[in-house]
């Protein structure tokens, strides 16, 4: 049985060093399917709560961690017809991405353009494509439109904040916890136009002040209980919420349904991992017609990509301490390869 080298949790699950790299079997293509050696992969939170435990990967999906990579097509199953040997990709998968290799459906893959490197190819799936889900898909964000978004300085928060502004946002404004988060927020190319800090400012107030009592049209929610009847009263009529997750608590006590039937209000729980192979490629599909907007932080595109740390996979624990102590703004990226240089 042929293996491969992966990070594995010692016991299945338990605490940051319970991981190590070992030997897994490596996975073998099946029919409409890719064999990618990897080159970069994406950590995101579902990482820290999976090893935990507490987040279990779909069915069928590898046990191994991680969702989200960049690499070279490495092998083609059959009736694979979008890809060849070598093409240079980038993509998502349901789990097994912290390993050098993995194998998923053609459709889940996205060429890589030649001006990002492979660390910046595997910053963008898991956050671009949740945050366009978001947007666009459910929030149905258009040029005008006033938007809030929590949780500013995650990944999937600053690439929401960008493309709402690339789709023409007149205000886009991010909550965070420091003065330094909100201020990084406000100076990128196409942030925030408006940062609040939640700790200490009342943001539903603050939107109100932005928008001369309207109200935002879009909310990007990962909050959950403590920013509930806030964001509801944040919300304009006819307003538009995404919930990306629950971090404060999934129950609001004395709920007051009252604002959402007389605003109009439409209220969607997003997941994209536990979805279906046809809509994620479906999805991917919708995606790529702005990738070619996408560049690193240092390049000119309207959407940028932004990298907080790289880690050699072999500081994998490191990586996870990083993330779990939430001081990064932007992506933390980890590197099966050393010889990654300057090859695009």
């Amino acid at each position: 049985m042929p293996t491969m080298r992966a990070v594995l949790i010692k016991d299945g699950k338990g605490p940051i060093d319970n991981l190590y790299i070992g030997n897994a079997e490596k996975p073998v293509p099946k029919e409409g399917e890719v064999l990618v050696k990897i080159f970069a992969f994406g950590l995101n939170r579902m990482d820290l709560s999976q090893r935990e435990g507490r987040y279990p990967p779909p069915p069928g999906a590898s046990d191994i961690l991680g969702v989200e990579f960049s690499g070279t097509v490495h092998e083609l199953g059959l009736g694979v017809t979008r890809w060849a040997l070598g093409d240079k990709v980038f993509g998502l998968a349901g789990g097994g991405a912290y390993a050098e290799y993995i194998a998923c459906d053609q459709g889940l893959l996205i060429k890589k353009p030649v001006h990002l490197s492979w660390e910046e190819a595997a910053s963008i799936p898991e956050i671009y494509i949740t945050a366009y889900q978001a947007l666009v898909k459910y929030g149905e964000v258009k040029e005008g439109d006033n938007v809030l978004v929590h949780a500013g300085a995650s990944g999937v928060g600053i690439a929401a904040i960008q493309i709402a502004r690339v789709f023409g946002a007149s205000s886009v404004t991010a909550t965070a916890s420091t003065k330094d988060k909100l201020d990084w927020l406000l100076s990128i190319p196409n942030g925030a136009t408006h940062a609040v800090n939640y700790k200490t400012e009342d943001f539903a107030a603050e939107v109100k002040k932005t928008t001369n009592g309207k109200g935002v049209d879009v909310v990007i929610d990962f909050v959950g209980r403590t920013h509930w009847e806030k964001n509801i009263d944040s919300l304009a009529i006819d307003g538009r919420m995404t919930v990306l997750s629950l971090l404060s608590g999934n129950e609001v006590p004395s709920v007051n349904l009252s604002p959402i039937l007389y605003k109009r209000l439409k209220i969607q729980g997003s997941t994209l991992r536990s979805r279906s192979l046809k809509y994620q490629t479906e999805l991917i599909g919708s995606f790529q017609a702005i990738v070619d907007q996408i560049t690193g932080a240092t390049g000119r595109g309207p959407i940028r990509t932004y990298i907080h740390a790289i880690y050699p996979w072999t500081q994998i624990r490191q990586a996870h301490h990083e993330m779990a102590e939430n001081m990064n703004s932007g992506k933390i990226i980890v590197t099966v390869s050393r010889l990654l240089g300057g090859e695009n």
